[in-house]
């Protein structure tokens, strides 16, 4: 009878990220904070935070993406989605530290946009974002030369959403793109197609990365696309899953990449909360499945949907199909004025990498730069801040 012999098997670099005990600066996938964290259970958090605050005063400003839990939501200066939080702190250029309180590719945006002596810090380096890192900057490469091999590259403008990393919206630069949020999305591509120097629009193509939803939805929504100009490149199958006639027939091609969250809506969700709720209005945003958008009542970034709630008349009943700790919050601020606020789906869905940012990091973070010490500062090398501002720059030119 033999003895078994133990396995050399070695952690591969992914699984090291996902346990938190590798880095990958390029990544958004998060690596263990240095230091020891308070106690989630400390009842003097709360005022640790304040004391820790207060004494930086003027020094510190803090920003709040509206996915946040509440606890940190209250020592936010300022909410938001990631776009106006990275616009609200280029507005502030006597705050000497940038503490931003969302994920990883908005921290980058807020250092790209900020002046160099400022110092963006992410409480938790582990915030990143599943859709950014969808699409990595040699797989978007790669992607460009299947299309130069296809003969489409020199008619395609690309168009990469906010939720991207630095890499990609510094890639979107250098090939003559634009940045893009769930609000402007239209916009950006009506640019888009509108670029060349033949000014045939319809000779024109747009590469939307990363997320193939709300590229599909504005094309198909707000342009009056088909679904049939529509095509999803892949960047784990050879060539993208698509035949070089594909893309030259193509007018969007759509990168296979979505959100964690606002992919998990299903149009079953939207018959299912019309049968338990009587005359009530599903409203989702745009990052949601084209099937679940068309069924909705209306569509809208965060923004639209914090507006659109605000104006609601009292007792009007709202299901909404986004992120938990927004729709919460919501459903308790209008409370008080008869409206009905619940989440589109029976499942309970936050997501997971934006709640890593807890009061014990907040706290740990205020207390390092109060001390003096700089924790978890994201940095975006020159090169690559220098074609991500001017694809952002080109955002902020549209009219």
């Amino acid at each position: 009878m033999s003895t078994a012999q133990p396995l050399d098997v070695q952690p591969t670099p992914l699984a090291l990220l996902l346990l938190g005990r590798e880095a990958d600066p390029r990544s958004e996938r998060g690596v263990e904070c240095p230091g020891d964290l308070p106690s989630p259970s400390d009842p003097d958090l709360v005022e640790r935070a304040r004391a820790a605050k207060a004494r930086l005063g003027d020094r510190v400003f803090v920003l709040g993406h509206h996915y946040q839990r509440d606890e940190v939501i209250e020592f936010a200066d300022v909410t938001g989605d990631s776009f106006k939080l990275a616009r609200d702190a280029a507005a502030r250029p006597e705050a000497e530290y940038i503490v931003f309180c969302g994920v990883h590719f908005m921290a980058e945006s807020a250092d790209i946009l900020t002046s160099a002596a400022q110092q963006v810090v992410l409480p938790d380096l582990a915030a990143g974002c599943s859709m950014a890192d969808m699409a990595t900057a040699e797989q978007v490469a790669e992607c460009w030369d299947v299309l130069t091999d296809a003969g489409v590259a020199d008619a395609t403008v690309p168009v990469a959403y906010m939720n991207s990393s630095a890499d990609i919206k510094a890639f979107t630069g250098r090939h003559g793109g634009t940045i893009c949020t769930s609000s402007n999305a239209r916009r950006a591509l009506e640019w888009a197609f509108e670029q060349g120097d033949d000014g045939d629009a319809n000779g024109r193509k747009v590469l939307f990365l990363p997320d193939q939803h709300l590229g599909r939805n504005t094309a198909v929504r707000d342009l009056g696309m088909s679904l049939d100009d529509c095509v999803v490149y892949n960047p784990h199958k050879p060539g993208g899953g698509l035949t070089p006639q594909q893309l030259r027939d193509a007018r969007m091609i759509l990168w296979r990449g979505h959100c964690s969250v606002h992919g998990r809506f299903s149009l079953d969700s939207v018959r299912d909360v019309r049968e338990r709720i009587p005359g009530v209005n599903v409203l989702v945003h745009p990052e949601c499945r084209h099937e679940v958008v068309e069924a909705a009542d209306e569509v809208g970034s965060t923004e639209y949907i914090i507006r659109a709630l605000d104006a609601a008349p009292a007792g009007s009943k709202w299901a909404i199909g986004t992120e938990l700790n927004l729709v919460r919050r919501l459903a308790n601020r209008y409370a008080d004025e008869g409206k009905e606020v619940v989440f589109l789906d029976r499942t309970v869905c936050f997501c997971s990498t934006m709640n890593r940012i807890d009061l014990p990091h907040l706290v740990w973070t205020l207390e390092s730069l109060a001390d003096g010490t700089v924790v978890n500062r994201i940095e975006v090398d020159e090169e690559t801040e220098r074609y991500a501002r001017l694809a952002l720059e080109r955002m902020l030119a549209l009219p």
